[in-house]
């Protein structure tokens, strides 16, 4: 069936924007991650005196870097609406945030929705599958100290021993706050099934909007970032008595919904051919003293946490808002915004200072040559 003239302008249209953003991001891309790393290039005798400072000034451009990727799916109408518990009186302690997984697109609903935390982005730690360093992104995050985990039987062991010396490496010594993992260990469209046969085999929940959790990294982190244990759990820490950080002090169970059920992925909001969609996001705050770590315990509380995360989205798909806290009559939301004198201001930063590395980098080059 031919297209009518509305519809052909329409789609014409959608092209040409989707055109425009693409050239935008890798404009950005080539001006803000090269000066990124000629920053710090430049900063690493302050790195060898001050290595505190050097990476608190590092973890700044790293939240830039992150809000400029916000930015893509903002001006394109991808927004977040949040709900659940308050987490921004948290944001300056150790957390570990588990999170469900569902397309390429949650990783960035995590850089937007996590702007305004206080300094939870320049202080956290991402767990990402190793194919994340192959993209754009992937030398940033290298530099910043992520940990990129290959999945699967073959690589599980020795990945967790790399993970264990990573975090005793980088995680206290550039002051980490928060450090994320999506515990399923993929996409849910690509792990649904193998899930729910792994479930009907042990007599365990079968799940639809998610997929049960992975626990090796998750038991890892908690054993080696969390407090002292006190009879087979985490206990709160007392920094003041041992003079060492306290440890994880919070797990926050964050729960990613989209409309329909229809995730964004990294694609789309690059080019933002699709309709403005608003991304929602549940966040569910635990003690580190109520969660387990040895094996079966930690398993049935992990298992128990993404059974809670399926009745929250079969709720949201159901009835397009998540369920009141208990107690509670009605669930409160609130709409995510990012300020865009703040966005434009960074952005500007970076065109200036690629011009500014560029017209050095040349000055050395006539020198030299």
């Amino acid at each position: 069936m031919a297209l009518t003239f509305e519809e052909a302008r329409r789609l014409g249209w959608i092209l040409l924007k989707a055109i425009i953003r693409f050239a935008f991001m890798i404009i950005n891309n080539l001006v803000a991650i090269p000066s990124y790393v000629l920053y710090l290039i430049a900063l690493q005798p302050l790195r060898l005196m001050d290595s505190h400072t050097f990476w608190t000034i590092e973890g700044v451009m790293f939240k830039w870097l992150l809000a400029m990727v916000s930015s893509w799916g903002w001006v394109a109408g991808y927004t977040v609406t949040e709900w659940g518990d308050d987490v921004k009186p948290i944001s300056e302690e150790e957390a570990m945030v588990i999170v469900n997984h569902q397309a390429t697109g949650d990783v960035c609903t995590l850089m937007m929705c996590l702007q305004d935390k206080g300094t939870v982005v320049r202080k956290m730690m991402w767990l990402m599958d190793h194919i994340f360093k192959y993209t754009n992104f992937g030398l940033v995050s290298l530099i910043h100290g992520d940990f990129f985990i290959r999945q699967g039987k073959a690589h599980r062991d020795k990945q967790l021993s790399f993970l264990k010396d990573h975090l005793d490496k980088y995680y206290h010594s550039r002051d980490r706050k928060w450090i994320v993992l999506f515990p399923e260990g993929g996409f849910l469209r690509k792990r649904r099934e193998t899930s729910q046969s792994f479930a009907k085999k042990n007599n365990l929940p079968s799940l639809v909007h998610v997929t049960l959790p992975r626990l090796g990294a998750t038991q890892v982190i908690l054993k080696t970032l969390g407090p002292q244990q006190e009879n087979g759990s985490l206990g709160a820490g007392d920094a003041s008595r041992t003079g060492k950080p306290r440890g994880l002090q919070w797990v926050i169970d964050i729960t990613i919904a989209y409309p329909k059920a229809k995730p964004i992925d990294i694609q789309t909001w690059i080019l933002g051919y699709r309709p403005p969609v608003v991304t929602h996001v549940h966040y569910r705050v635990y003690p580190i003293k109520e969660v387990p770590v040895e094996t079966e315990p930690l398993t049935e509380w992990l298992y128990q946490r993404f059974v809670e995360k399926e009745e929250l989205l079969a709720h949201f798909y159901e009835t397009g808002a998540f369920p009141p806290p208990k107690g509670q009559k009605q669930a409160v939301s609130k709409e995510m915004t990012l300020d865009p004198v703040w966005l434009f201001t960074i952005q500007s930063f970076a065109f200036v200072s690629a011009y500014m590395w560029y017209n050095i980098l040349q000055y050395f080059y006539c020198c030299v040559f």
